[in-house]
């Protein structure tokens, strides 16, 4: 059969390289029941993965229990049909029953309430329009249980807003974050990751993001205004700008070259 080379097969191994290189989904887990416990004093039992890619999150929170329950949302279907041979036909009967994934935009989102919907990966800073995402949020409000969370994950720093490469090595591959433009009128900003695989072919741009890099106090105002009753900052615990992966409620930081940051925004007090 001749080749489709209008619809290429995708090539799967930038999906591995990124699971391997950019994910902690049992860390992820970790952290968003820690920190709903830590405001709710329960643990929360049902999650909606948005921006999921993989769906790989998704997956490990419903292995912690019969109860845990998740809805995993993305618009793409190349990452969830990756997502699907790779992590849901690994899971039990039992454990896909309790997953329902969809391929759909996060502005329709399902019926079906949460108790915590997680943005992670700085994938919610694709809406570059303040009347998108405070529509973006109005509906994850929406979607939330009475005591939901609502958690995003944010980066800054002045670092972000060069123009550079940098690589770090892992088995079988090097990782390369490209940042190729910065407009410091908009806030738009243009960054890709590349692959180049020990003994194989770059993948070059391999993932490209089209973003505007919000700051946290736009996005603290756009979740009030939304309707959101308390928002709460998570800075680094070291305060070194190295994403140690352990957070604490911070009401002011300290300007690292970059950072990594939460932001935790609870439909009532």
């Amino acid at each position: 059969m001749p080749s489709d080379t209008k619809n290429p097969r995708p090539d799967f191994r930038k999906y591995r390289c990124y699971e391997s290189s950019v994910m902690s989904p049992d860390v992820d887990v970790e952290w968003y029941s820690k920190i709903y416990f830590q405001h709710r004093h329960r643990l929360p039992l049902r999650l909606r993965e948005d921006f999921c890619g993989t769906f790989k999150v998704s997956c490990e929170w419903i292995k912690q229990s019969a109860k845990h329950t998740a809805i995993s949302m993305d618009l793409d279907p190349e990452p969830l049909a990756y997502g699907h041979a790779r992590h849901f036909l690994r899971l039990t009967p039992s454990q896909q029953k309790r997953l329902k994934v969809l391929q759909q935009n996060v502005l329709t989102p399902p019926s079906t309430l949460s108790d915590v919907i997680s943005a992670a990966n700085f994938s919610f800073f694709i809406f570059k329009q303040r009347k998108d995402l405070k529509r973006y949020f109005k509906s994850c409000l929406k979607s939330l249980h009475k005591d939901g969370m609502l958690l995003l994950e944010m980066v800054g720093g002045p670092e972000m807003l060069k123009v550079v490469q940098e690589k770090t090595r892992y088995r079988g591959f090097t990782y390369i974050w490209d940042q190729k433009s910065f407009d410091p009128v908009t806030h738009d900003a243009l960054y890709a990751i590349h692959f180049k695989i020990k003994d194989g072919p770059l993948l070059k741009d391999a993932f490209v993001y089209d973003w505007r890099l919000w700051t946290i106090p736009e996005i603290q105002d756009l979740l009030r205004e939304a309707g959101f009753k308390r928002v709460t900052t998570y800075w680094d615990r070291k305060g070194n700008g190295k994403g140690s992966g352990e957070y604490i409620p911070v009401t002011q930081g300290r300007n690292h070259g970059s950072w990594i940051s939460y932001l935790a925004a609870f439909k009532n007090d």
